[in-house]
């Protein structure tokens, strides 16, 4: 099952994902074959090159007639609510994550779209779960609103494959950290924030403890793996929607410790807030097998790669006046 040759609709464009995936896909397929779509216009002109449709994956309406107008034959569907955000308002992290995705999957059946990506996440996972080197079947127990609607979203997405033949796949993402899009209510987000507040104050208040342990991923790995899962022969998968992927672990202050070698000056506070007792539940390390038997899965960066890569862009961004961050 591969998705026949057509146009492909991002969803969540404007997003942290949204605005780095969107031009990745556009250098492979053609910036005229892919459709960013979002709530509200994107800020990253590379998005904005290509064509634009402003799309509320709640109404159902409006998404069919963005497959219709753009035959639409694969979906990356990313937009959420994301962790603490979703916290704060877990009615519309429910309506918009689960709402969202049914009105996604049942339009890609109606409409015979081929594909869809959808991720999912470590906030699947609970204090039930082993945190160190979680395994890919594993008990599911999150502590979030955002976590319970992956949970559901998971079990969603597998059921059409089941039941509809529609080929659904998404990935379960530790942390991403990116020097394109701003922290965006995630819990992992201190670890984007951490380099903005590097480069424009040198000193950053984290507001985890400096030993909380979590997986992460760098944005070119994490684009890595959504393209590379979505290439992968369908015959392959014996997981779809679900698949753990990780790049490293470290703790906030591992983190630290690293960005000082480059920056020596650079200071650390903790101020632990709500978003601790999150990061509390989530694992500290991931088992990926599955993606690397099934798909091939292989990530590119470490914590030191990174870290030295997210400084030199950063930097230069300042040096050019073309930082924004409003933090």
């Amino acid at each position: 099952m591969t998705a026949e040759t057509g146009n492909i609709l991002v969803t969540g464009a404007a997003g942290q994902i949204g605005s780095e995936l969107v031009p990745a896909l556009r250098d492979i397929f053609g910036q005229e074959k892919v459709i960013a779509s979002d709530l509200v216009e994107p800020k990253a002109p590379a998005v904005r090159q290509g064509p634009f449709e402003l799309l509320d994956v709640t109404d159902r309406d409006q998404l069919e007639a963005a497959i219709k107008k753009y035959k639409i034959k694969k979906i990356y569907h990313l937009a959420a609510i994301l962790s603490a955000t979703g916290e704060k308002n877990p009615v519309k992290a429910w309506e918009v994550n689960i709402n969202g995705l049914f009105n996604v999957l049942e339009a890609a059946r109606a409409l015979e779209v081929k594909q869809v990506f959808c991720p999912s996440s470590i906030a699947v996972f609970g204090p039930l779960t082993p945190r160190i080197n979680t395994p890919q079947d594993t008990i599911l127990s999150p502590t979030t609103m955002y976590g319970v609607t992956k949970v559901a979203g998971e079990q969603l997405s597998d059921y059409y494959v089941q039941k509809f033949n529609l080929d659904v796949r998404g990935c379960r993402f530790p942390g991403i950290i990116s020097h394109e899009a701003l922290p965006g209510g995630g819990t992992t987000d201190y670890a984007v924030a951490i380099f903005y507040e590097a480069i424009i104050h040198n000193k950053y208040n984290c507001f985890l403890r400096p030993e909380t342990r979590l997986p992460m991923m760098y944005m070119p790995d994490c684009l890595k793996s959504i393209i590379k899962l979505m290439e992968a022969d369908f015959s392959r998968l014996r997981h779809h929607s679900n698949f753990n992927v990780t790049a490293m672990s470290f703790s906030a202050a591992e983190l630290a410790a690293e960005i000082k070698k480059h920056r020596p000056e650079f200071e650390i506070s903790y101020r632990p807030d709500f978003r601790q007792a999150i990061a509390d539940s989530w694992p500290e390390s991931i088992n990926d097998t599955a993606a690397r038997e099934e798909w091939g899965w292989q990530p590119d960066y470490d914590l030191s790669r990174m870290t030295a890569e997210m400084l030199k862009v950063l930097e230069q961004k300042k040096t050019k006046g073309q930082l924004f961050y409003p933090g």
